[in-house]
């Protein structure tokens, strides 16, 4: 039960968390209340990874990625459901079969993004599941609620855009709670049930978001071990283009323990997106501008 309030209290706060879905939205309240559909599709290789795991069991070594990230705007961004499907591939399966899929990963939810002070305030609840394709038989699943707080610089102080060329500084805090957890684990071994999760990201875009630098740090906590202790922290840097609809990013990530020691994982990836949206023409934030995130 202390659980349970402690989660209620943390969500009301505020929260966020990198994992396989898509960036977060801009919240501006000029945004239109209409339905809109959009979304990005995207295509991913890990040229190095000695560790990463192609299943939710740690067996394997990822190649591919294959992935699509979903808003549908009810309210437009004041009420939305996002959607994220991923699918990875074995680079040990024979032949034609490292295209293949081993695992599906699908994120749905409920969120509400809107302007607060300089920033922006988004809220939202998520249910995640994680299973084995070509074998195995471990599953993750969760239900989690998120809060988190994005801010833009460029929009305070139009001096820092001008001297990027059309640039910003941006980025997002995030703190999350797992309302719901049987499986899902606390470290990249699969040991212990994650129960907060902590985030932060901060980006800098140039020449009118052509090229960014972002950096990503997302930390868990165990509810078997300690409620609030980091168990897991998982950090990405990567560099970014983008030119709308189409992103390119290449990353390096690495998803390490942090109270005991155990299995890393790290890999470099690059992942190639097109976004779309069926009903406006694009015209993204900076804080939105690059949904492609990592695995």
């Amino acid at each position: 039960m202390r659980v349970l309030s402690l989660c209620v209290v943390l969500f009301s706060v505020s929260a966020f968390c990198l994992d396989k879905q898509g960036g977060p939205r801009d919240g501006d309240e000029s945004a239109s209340k209409n339905f809109d559909i959009s979304g990005t599709v995207m295509l991913g290789v890990a040229p190095y990874n000695p560790t990463y795991a192609a299943r939710p069991d740690n067996t394997g070594i990822t190649l591919m990625r294959y992935g699509a990230h979903f808003d549908v705007d009810l309210l437009g961004q004041y009420l939305s459901i996002p959607i994220d499907i991923s699918m990875f591939t074995d680079r040990e399966r024979p032949g034609i079969l490292v295209l293949a899929p081993t695992e599906f990963d699908v994120i749905a939810g409920l969120t509400s993004a809107f302007a607060a002070g300089p920033g922006t305030a988004s809220f939202g609840v998520r249910i995640e599941h994680d299973r084995p394709i070509d074998k195995g038989t471990l599953t993750q699943t969760y239900v989690d609620g998120r809060a988190r707080y994005l801010i833009s610089l460029g929009d305070s102080f139009p001096g820092i855009t001008k001297a990027l060329h059309g640039g910003d500084v941006s980025g997002w805090a995030t703190l999350g709670c797992f309302f719901f957890n049987p499986t899902y684990a606390a470290r990249p071994d699969n040991t212990g049930l994650a129960l907060l999760r902590y985030g932060l990201h901060g980006e800098v875009s140039a020449f009118d978001d052509l090229v960014s630098i972002a950096l990503d740090a997302t930390m868990f906590t165990d509810r078997q071990a300690s409620a609030l202790g980091v168990s897991e922290l998982d950090f990405t840097g990567e560099l970014i283009f983008h030119k709308a609809p189409f992103e390119v990013h290449l990353a390096y990530e690495r998803d390490m323990p942090i109270d005991r020691p155990g299995l890393v994982q790290h890999f470099v990836y690059l992942l190639a997106g097109y976004s779309f949206d069926f009903f406006k023409p694009q015209a993204r934030a900076f804080t939105d501008s690059n949904t492609v995130v990592s695995p």
